[in-house]
């Protein structure tokens, strides 16, 4: 595999894993969300519900190195038990990248959830090498938080009727947890953007046609057209790697 960065025309370059660890490392700020998606030429994100028929070698190296590098994954729950996501076990790469630059050995998962689309035994909570973060409201029932955390997990109650996700994200960077990895799915990315918290997108899109009725990367969320801006691409094949900055 070659990676090739092809914007900004000033640094069209070939990059090795050196180079592309030192692009996509998040920044030494006080927080930084980046959210990550694969989808068709068309703009399609799953193909029979579910995103890995869409990813290609390139998509999953830098995919990869979006949890290698973080404190902490983020995910909607819909997106963690339909892709039955049993949290990040790192290889001896990751282990070494994330050594490197100073990060615990593994990464928390934290899972955004109504309460009812998280059952106590879903994979995101019991096959997790660390206890996964369960970020819920007031109205979830206390039984129904009780049983998160007799599975191991942490709850965090932000909001009352709903999730308030500027609580929940504060409530992530006050644990130290500021280099924030979001997984989707696309009404966590909607809503995320519409609270003004999504600091990068990064987009890959895939050589492929799929049509039908897939949802898109963002879907809900009330606010006006939100300009990005275009920070670098990347190709290999027939894959194109986006990074797109929040102004």
């Amino acid at each position: 595999m070659k990676l090739q960065q092809i914007w900004p025309p000033e640094s069209v370059r070939e990059l090795g894993l050196d180079g592309l660890e030192a692009l996509y490392r998040f920044p030494d700020v006080a927080k930084w969300l980046v959210v990550n998606f694969v989808s068709s030429t068309d703009g399609a994100i799953t193909v029979a519900g579910r995103s890995l028929p869409l990813s290609t070698e390139p998509d999953r190296v830098v995919f990869k190195l979006g949890s290698d590098l973080a404190d902490v994954v983020l995910l909607g729950a819909g997106t963690a038990v339909i892709e039955q996501f049993d949290g990040v076990h790192p290889d001896e790469e990751t282990a070494d990248r994330r050594r490197r630059h100073g990060l615990e050995p593994v990464p928390p998962i934290a899972v955004v959830t109504t309460g009812r689309s998280l059952p106590p035994d879903a994979p995101v909570i019991t096959g997790a090498a660390v206890p996964t973060i369960v970020i819920t409201s007031e109205r979830t029932p206390e039984n129904q938080r009780d049983a998160w955390i007799a599975a191991g997990a942490e709850v965090i109650v932000a909001g009352e009727e709903h999730v308030a996700l500027d609580l929940a994200v504060a409530a992530l960077t006050e644990r130290g947890l500021r280099r924030i990895d979001c997984e989707g799915g696309p009404h966590l990315f909607a809503s995320l953007a519409e609270a003004g918290l999504v600091d990068e997108f990064r987009l890959t899109v895939a050589p492929f046609l799929v049509a039908g009725t897939a949802d898109r990367a963002a879907v809900g969320g009330a606010f006006d057209p939100l300009k990005l801006n275009l920070d670098t691409v990347l190709t290999d094949g027939d894959s194109l790697l986006t990074r797109y900055l929040v102004p």
